[in-house]
């Protein structure tokens, strides 16, 4: 790429693309109504993305059983905190900095719920009560006041066809996962690797952050 082919301007995008429609701008509100809380309520899963102050980001996936993102009020939702990789990657950029994007999707539904606003990592009882999962009572909760939310057209997941098992592509040929750690980590045994992985899902995928368990 050269200086002369790279865009590095809006107004340089505007040479190439259309200004929005106006119902594109004025879809978007400054919170959650009834018509946000009903999307977030029937979604089990929510893409985050998040930034820190030094620059680094990230974006993580959020899964649970329809609902599990609470929502508290018009302007505020809790995501509880489940168990992962303990990297800490989207915690590390919030309490540094805070912005976060996210992307509800219901399986089914092409459109998706954008929301953006500023993130803050709590323990606080009140809030957890709010965001059970499957009866379990989480013990970190992620808190977004919310400062933009609106629908998503469906146009990248029809071109996608994410929802559509008969166009999903054949990954006969491609590698297991299973099989990608093991040669990232050059731990030299896929077997060993399968069965790790899946006796980690075993073990934590219901289990909520921060409980302690042996290594």
């Amino acid at each position: 790429m050269t200086m002369q082919t790279r865009i590095d301007s809006e107004a340089g995008l505007r040479e190439i693309y259309r200004l929005p429609k106006q119902r594109s701008l004025d879809k978007e509100v400054d919170h959650l109504d009834k018509h946000c809380r009903d999307f977030i309520g029937h979604a089990p899963f929510v893409v985050v993305a998040s930034s820190a102050a030094g620059g680094g980001v990230d974006v993580s996936p959020k899964g649970g059983p329809a609902g599990f993102v609470a929502v508290l009020d018009e302007h505020r939702l809790a995501i509880p905190d489940m168990s992962g990789n303990n990297r800490l990657d989207s915690m590390r950029n919030i309490v540094s900095d805070g912005a976060v994007a996210l992307l509800f999707m219901v399986p089914g539904t092409d459109e998706t719920m954008r929301v953006n606003g500023k993130a803050t990592i709590t323990v606080e009882p009140a809030v957890l009560e709010h965001c059970p999962v499957d009866g379990m009572r989480a013990n970190v909760a992620i808190v977004v006041d919310v400062e933009t939310a609106f629908i998503h057209c469906a146009k990248a997941l029809r071109r996608g066809a994410v929802w559509q098992p008969d166009r999903w592509p054949d990954t006969s040929d491609m590698a297991t996962p299973a099989c990608m750690l093991n040669d990232h980590i050059g731990l030299g045994d896929v077997e060993l690797s399968t069965r790790a992985l899946e006796d980690s899902y075993a073990q934590t995928t219901w289990a909520m952050a921060g409980e302690r368990r042996p290594d």
